[in-house]
């Protein structure tokens, strides 16, 4: 999986990067619509690969090639510039964009929940945040798990380089360091906070179920949207409707039946089964019938999407808040 996937975005405008891998041999069918997604290993992308692989894609006549990219800002650099049509990024990712003012995509979806596999894993003996002062705390600079640190400290009254020391560790140097003990507690998303959570001795003092929004709003520290140019929304609305019928196909199947899904995903992951059925399980996969309450007017979600793209003013990750909801766009659900 690429490390870098809960990584925010700096630089999100500029040009597309080149490091899109075409489906090799893809060949299009006559009649079918093509749709091109961008995406990675991360869990976020189970969905589009099980709706390409189950044939759910082809049964509404479309054909949907998948292109990898390594990191975030490459897929939405993609998007950007044309090169592809629809992929799943991080909301904080997709919100860096909006700052700065671009209104070539739009969020059409919510694929799921991963806040159960992100969190603050602790030594035990570890009680609470104020437990931590003194201490050295590892995470990935500018990332999901980044956010929730600086949020759980904010709310136990707590001061990093005051009251703690935070460490820039790269997310698949996180188990060697803390194992080691050159850090007292970890930050970290799945299959790192998986790993570290196996370890003796250690416990998750918090997931992204303590991090402020989502208490209030569902919203977690890097949620995952779906994400579409407005240009291919605009010529191809019943095409992207056909998309979003498979799409949540894949979702349901993901939901009831995880293990029928596992064969599929160890492909594109290259985990074994069991650690595979572990990252499905790990998730909550919205449904189709769930994306008018999170998308819809009067959405607690994207309230809170505003928020989170406040708290990253707060924190120093953009400049300045979007008005969030003039790039949601529900209406081919």
């Amino acid at each position: 999986m690429g490390t870098t996937r809960r990584q925010l975005i700096k630089g999100m405008a500029l040009g597309a990067a080149a490091l899109a891998l075409p489906a090799a041999g893809r060949a299009l069918a006559a009649d079918a619509q093509a749709v091109r997604y961008g995406g990675s290993a991360w869990l976020g992308h189970y969905p589009a690969w099980l709706a390409i692989k189950a044939g759910y894609f082809k049964e509404q006549g479309l054909e949907v090639g998948w292109e990898s990219f390594g990191t975030t800002s490459a897929r939405v650099s993609a998007l950007l510039s044309g090169n592809i049509d629809m992929a799943v990024t991080a909301a904080p990712a997709a919100l860096a964009v909006m700052s700065r003012g671009s209104r070539h995509f739009a969020i059409i979806g919510v694929p799921e929940n991963f806040g159960r596999v992100e969190g603050l894993i602790v030594r035990e003996g570890v009680q609470q945040m104020a437990d931590l002062k003194g201490k050295k705390i590892g995470v990935t600079f500018a990332s999901s798990a980044h956010l929730l640190v600086l949020n759980l400290l904010n709310q136990a009254g707590l001061q990093p380089d005051r009251d703690v020391t935070v460490l820039n560790v790269p997310a698949p140097e996180m188990p060697a360091a803390f194992q080691s003990g050159q850090i007292d507690a970890a930050a970290a998303w799945t299959p790192q906070f998986n790993a570290i959570k196996a370890m003796p001795g250690v416990k998750v003092l918090a997931d992204d179920t303590g991090f402020a929004l989502y208490k209030a709003y569902g919203v977690t520290p890097g949620p995952d949207v779906l994400v579409a140019r407005r240009a291919f929304l605009k010529e191809h609305p019943e095409a992207v409707r056909r998309f979003l019928k498979a799409y949540f196909r894949a979702n349901e199947q993901l939901k009831s039946q995880p293990d029928s899904a596992v064969p599929a995903l160890v492909e594109l992951t290259k985990l074994t089964p069991a650690e595979q059925l572990e990252m499905v399980k790990g998730a909550d996969w919205y449904s189709a019938a769930e994306q008018s309450q999170l998308l819809g007017a009067g959405s607690k979600y994207i309230d809170g999407l505003q928020k989170l793209a406040e708290m990253m003013v707060q924190y120093g990750q953009i400049d300045k808040a979007p008005p969030v909801r003039e790039w949601i766009d529900p209406a081919y659900l």
